[in-house]
């Protein structure tokens, strides 16, 4: 009866693990760094790249409330997939190098070989929403 009610319990705490909620959330504001391009592999749904720069500033010295110090700045690189039809398709005719642009969506690590087969690692963040903060940078296409 104690083992019965063992495996009971340990079958029980792997459900409520299965129904456990979780987030993988990301949102970005920042600059495009290059035109979007569109890619089409092995037969797949054509997928929309270009990558976002964010930067992050601080002073740095002995103390940040005074305006003594210097200021630092990191600028951070992001590839930008978009997949869904629509957004896919707008984003690659609309948004142009240097566009000011808000990007909400998931982020996905994954592995890829390399044209020497070397396997690398790749983090993607995948856009489910795009949104279009400045005309600068944001002409048609020709």
């Amino acid at each position: 009866q104690v083992l019965r009610q063992f495996v009971r319990h340990e079958s029980e705490t792997v459900t409520s693990l299965v129904l456990e909620r979780s987030m993988n959330r990301v949102q970005l504001l920042g600059r495009v760094g290059q035109d979007p391009i569109m890619r089409q592999v092995d037969g797949k749904n054509p997928v929309t790249i270009f990558s976002l720069a964010t930067n992050e500033m601080w002073r740095t010295g002995d103390s940040e409330a005074t305006q003594g110090g210097d200021i630092s700045q990191k600028t951070t690189w992001h590839r930008i997939s978009v997949f869904r039809p629509g957004l896919r398709d707008v984003t690659y005719q609309y948004v142009k190098k240097g566009a000011r642009i808000f990007v909400e969506g998931k982020i996905d690590y994954g592995e890829y070989t390399d044209k020497n087969n070397v396997r690398r690692q790749a983090t993607t963040i995948i856009a489910d929403n795009v949104i279009f903060l400045s005309d600068g940078g944001m002409k048609e296409k020709v």
